[in-house]
């Protein structure tokens, strides 16, 4: 009888200490978990996120044809989706036509919140780019040259890769040239695309509409 009973309590303890194991492995399971998920979800990398989508905003110059959602959070009545004319303008309730053409998105945003600062019970407006194409090109040491027609911001390296990629045989990277057409005339932007794929540089150039990207070749020795 004791013995059946010190065989008992052994299985019991056994039985216990197997439980808490896998109990234990569950908790470290869970903690790794929400470990990553910390990790990913951190103040700076959100910050991180949040400058690049605003470089990705302020890239964008609104030009006739595009559609625009403007948004009043505290006036709701007021909520419109409006195409840019073919003389860069918008027509809306209260303060009639607005220049919207050569402004960026926030640019516009303050001069509505201007416009509607008697009426606007939260000083607050939001204007989204819902359709908009712009053309640009790439040419030089890439597989396809050419003309790109995009919808969403686009950096310089996504131009390339749209282009084909970079013909390795020739290409040289480390000098890609950006040419844009600004008031004052023709500027060149240089960039190190070389460094930017191998992960060194991680602030994106942004393109605008017309421009050109020119990969030019490689110095050889003959």
């Amino acid at each position: 009888m004791k013995k059946n009973l010190i065989k008992k309590f052994a299985e019991t303890k056994s039985c216990f200490f197997h439980r808490l194991a896998k109990l234990t492995a569950v908790a470290v399971l869970l903690a790794a978990v929400a470990g990553c998920q910390t990790e990913q979800l951190t103040p700076a990398n959100a910050n991180k996120q949040m400058a690049k989508s605003t470089a990705a905003t302020e890239a964008i110059t609104l030009r006739a044809g595009d559609i625009l959602k403007i948004s009043f959070p505290g006036s709701p009545n007021l909520d419109t989706t409006q195409p840019i004319r073919r003389d860069g303008k918008i027509s809306l309730q209260l303060v009639g036509e607005v220049q919207a053409a050569g402004m960026t998105p926030s640019e516009l945003e303050s001069q509505l919140v201007n416009l509607y600062a008697s009426q606007l019970v939260s000083k607050e407006v939001t204007v989204e780019v819902e359709s908009s194409t712009f053309p640009v090109y790439v040419t030089g040491a890439v597989l396809h040259p050419g003309r790109i027609t995009s919808n969403h911001p686009m950096t310089a390296l996504e131009a390339v890769m749209e282009a084909g990629g970079f013909d390795y045989t020739k290409a040289d990277l480390k000098h890609v040239t950006v040419i844009r057409q600004e008031e004052n005339g023709t500027k060149n932007h240089v960039l190190d695309l070389k460094s930017v794929m191998e992960g060194k540089t991680s602030d994106p150039f942004y393109l605008k509409p017309a421009d050109i990207v020119y990969v030019p070749e490689r110095f050889q020795w003959f």
